[in-house]
């Protein structure tokens, strides 16, 4: 009768083991999961997502974005909306001059500008450093040692268009997921420099779906230290969660969330008072007694007044200053009012339509999916087919290197029948077509000439300017239209945050503004974030009794 007891309670014990998904046993069915001698595996101890080199980890939730507290060119493009942002992560700082250095030096040395297939890469990415001048103004110190001098190394990088920084994030997402797969044994080691070169470079989406092709398909790389022992696992795959989210933009609601850094105001589910900058109080002069009346931020004092009385700086800076020189806001993020603006992902509108979406809001959203070939596998980009694009503004810029998947935008086999999406480019959705124009009451659904009518009363109908390489020669066309009537369009970018040239108006997290993505400045500079993958937070919720 004993020894039956026991069997009862060790059948029991099983039983509750399997169906509580422990022990690496599928409650759908039964199955062994990780089983050495193959099926299914996965990462069943993944104890959560780790923050990538220099991001911090910002809780999401809910808060009123766009509520400015001075509004004097009412302007009318901050209309107060309440959103809710996913947690995320987000660069404690704005990307250095020592931090882009590194990746002009990689494209240099991978894809090296003698060669004739890769002499826009290089080229394409560099900084326009004639930003700094200007015609009443002596700054060709600037011009030449602001990006390259050793002196400059800890500055935030500036002269950089929207377009070069997210080439420059893409970039980052890769290195550091190669990082990533050469620490877990999944790569050889160091070959990410000893043998990396323009016919043999990683890609996270090319080793996601065609790892074989990873490499220009070179295996020895791939033989890191896991897979000479264990050959059932030669390839990372997302399941095992070693893989980061991508490096990117921020959205303008994830930057203004992080900005505001309100997390000392909130009492339960309400907060208890406004912010007016990223710090406490309705001053750009702390209080704190060590630091009494010590600027904040580095911002234009008033007119001629970059920094002060020499011998006694105000901000401590003329032109921008190095990063983290002034405190970091309550989520541990440096300068976010002052010295740099900053670039973020969002097309510029001056209307938010929390109407139609209020979680997580952004307007760009450009769909695509990966080129297929005639044989069905995914089409990875050759050292011939580096794709360029020539900007208005002469500029050739590359936007897929050798050996990475090449993408097209989705057609009716992705947006059939969908409720959620309808096209490929999203950026001027409801907002531009037919129904969203100044003139919409002249609008008849029923006349199918209305689109041909209306193309000269469009809201946001800004010049287009277009350069275009004809016979090896650059030719440049000017727009001269009249009937322009906005210098908006679906190729403007919003950037936040005040500068090192911008007075404390623009040091509000809330206020915003916009500029061609083409285009550079002496005062935008950018900073990267990383979406949250998994729960909003880490911490368990605690007994408040």
């Amino acid at each position: 009768m004993k020894n039956l007891v026991m069997v009862m309670i060790a059948l029991t014990f099983v039983s509750c083991k399997n169906s509580s998904g422990s022990g690496n046993v599928s409650r759908a069915t039964g199955f062994k999961i990780n089983d050495k001698l193959g099926g299914f595996q996965y990462n069943t101890n993944f104890k959560g997502q780790d923050a990538g080199p220099g991001l911090v980890f910002i809780e999401g939730g809910t808060f009123t974005k766009g509520r400015v507290q001075d509004d004097p060119l009412h302007d009318w493009n901050n209309a107060p909306n309440q959103q809710h942002v996913q947690s995320f992560y987000m660069d404690e700082s704005e990307v250095t001059n020592l931090m882009y250095l590194e990746y002009l030096d990689w494209l240099k040395r991978i894809f090296p500008p003698s060669e004739s297939n890769y002499k826009n890469i290089y080229q394409g990415a560099i900084p326009d450093t004639l930003v700094w001048r200007s015609p009443l103004g002596f700054n060709e110190e600037m011009v030449e040692n602001y990006l390259r001098h050793p002196a400059y190394a800890e500055y935030p990088v500036v002269g950089v268009s929207w377009i070069q920084a997210t080439e420059f994030a893409n970039w980052r997402t890769d290195r550091v997921n190669e990082s990533n797969l050469e620490a877990s044994g999944y790569l050889k080691k160091d070959a990410k420099i000893t043998d990396v070169n323009s016919g043999q470079t990683f890609s996270t989406q090319t080793y996601l779906n065609v790892p074989t092709q990873t490499y220009g398909g070179n295996t020895e790389i791939m033989q890191g230290k896991r897979n000479q022992k264990d050959s059932t696992g030669i390839y990372a795959s997302r399941e095992t969660g070693i893989l980061s989210p991508s490096y990117r933009l921020p959205t303008e609601t994830e930057w203004e969330f992080g900005a505001l850094g309100m997390s000392d105001l909130r009492d339960y589910n309400v907060y208890r008072g406004r912010k007016k900058y990223p710090w406490d109080g309705q001053y750009t002069r702390t209080g704190k007694r060590q630091f009494r009346g010590d600027q904040l931020a580095n911002f234009k004092q008033s007119k001629g007044d970059y920094g002060g009385i020499a011998g006694w700086s105000d901000d401590g800076a003329d032109i921008t200053a190095p990063v983290r020189s002034y405190q970091p806001n309550d989520y541990g993020l440096y300068d976010m009012a002052g010295n740099v603006a900053e670039w973020v992902a969002d097309v510029y509108r001056p209307i938010v339509d929390d109407e139609f979406s209020d979680f997580n809001y952004y307007r760009g959203n450009v769909y695509t999916k990966n080129a297929i070939n005639a044989d069905g596998s995914v089409k990875v980009a050759s050292s011939e087919e580096v794709a360029y694009d020539t900007l208005s503004n002469g500029k050739t810029v590359a936007r897929v290197l050798p050996g990475e998947i090449i993408q097209v935008p989705v057609d009716e086999n992705e947006t059939y029948l969908r409720t959620q999406f309808s096209q490929s480019d999203n950026r001027n959705f409801r907002d531009g077509d037919n129904r969203s124009l100044r003139f919409a009451n002249d609008f008849d659904p029923n006349d199918a000439d209305q689109d041909e009518k209306v193309t000269t009363s469009q809201m946001y109908d800004a010049p287009e300017h277009r350069a275009e390489i004809v016979n090896d020669s650059l030719e440049r066309k000017w727009d001269d239209s009249d009937t322009r009537n906005s210098l908006v369009n679906d190729k403007v970018r919003v950037f936040k945050g005040g500068s090192w040239r911008d007075r404390a108006y623009w040091l509000d997290p809330a206020q915003r503004r916009y500029f061609p993505e083409e285009m550079a400045s002496d005062y935008i500079g950018f900073r990267c974030a990383m979406s949250r993958v998994g729960p909003k937070s880490d911490s368990k919720r605690k007994r408040r009794n």
